[in-house]
């Protein structure tokens, strides 16, 4: 995704200059390191239900004050660095905007998105 297009693109949205005041991205990257186990990562394999990721962004979208809801998950083999989930939330006020995009994150990390990471073989 390139965010500043694909933002460019919502603020041409019909009614974005009148129900948005705040804009919320979330661009998650594969880390050089694990939090379960000790080493260095040399790959994850990521495996997206975008069926279930839809579904959490349309129950999103209905929330009080948000206008719209973007998600983008690459999945595969991916190495350190690259981009895994990006998440957009737009919406009015940040006391809508900010809670929206935490329940976003957490459910699509929960029940849409699965990884197993590949740890680099410990030096001898």
């Amino acid at each position: 995704m390139d965010i500043t297009k694909t933002i460019e693109a919502l603020k041409a949205t019909p009614g974005f200059a009148d129900n948005v005041g705040m804009i919320l991205v979330h661009n998650g990257v594969v880390r050089g390191w694990s939090r379960k186990e000790p080493g260095s990562v040399a790959v994850v394999d990521i495996a997206a239900d975008r069926e279930r990721m839809e579904l959490l962004r349309q129950e999103i979208e209905q929330r009080p004050g948000i206008f719209r809801v973007i998600v983008e998950c690459h999945d595969g083999a991916l190495t350190p660095g690259d981009d895994v989930l990006y998440l957009i939330v737009a919406g009015d006020i940040r006391e809508h905007v900010i809670p929206a995009m935490a329940e976003l994150l957490d459910r699509v990390k929960a029940e849409a998105v699965s990884k197993k990471e590949n740890m680099q073989p410990a030096a001898s």
